[in-house]
């Protein structure tokens, strides 16, 4: 598990979070094991229950499943749909708002590119991170 609790919201669900974080980023893949509820207590050092019921939710989300006897599981697509399910979600937050703003303001589609390339280009040099090239 990488990240620590930072504070926001209840513990089940900031755990649940983090491991669906684990799923989307492919650090734990598709059919792979998660960790126990005990594992999670001990790690986060919380209830078991309240592990449990980090588990729980992403098992009603449909992102793990509990093989009988073995322990959870992630399940068959899930890193796809979890994916699509937060491309959906920033679109919606970040990008509608920006074509929004920027419709308002007269930026054209080649201004507002260039825009978002000096933005990735100053990422890119401020956390070392890699990109690709967005596409016109």
């Amino acid at each position: 598990m990488m990240s620590l609790l930072d504070g926001d919201g209840p513990i089940f669900a900031q755990i649940a979070a983090e491991l669906a974080n684990q799923i989307a980023d492919g650090t734990v893949g598709e059919g792979e094991r998660v960790a126990s509820s005990n594992e999670i207590a001990a790690f986060y050092q919380v209830n078991p229950a309240t592990a449990a019921r980090s588990l729980t939710v992403l098992a009603e989300q449909g992102l793990v499943e509990k093989r009988r006897g073995v322990g959870m599981f992630v399940a068959k697509g899930a890193r796809d749909r979890l994916v699509h399910e937060r491309r959906r979600h920033f679109a919606d937050r970040y990008l509608r708002p920006l074509v929004v703003e920027a419709a308002r303001l007269g930026i054209g589609l080649d201004e507002l590119l260039g825009l978002v390339r000096e933005e990735l280009a100053s990422v890119e040099v401020t956390t070392g991170a890699k990109t690709t090239e967005a596409k016109a």
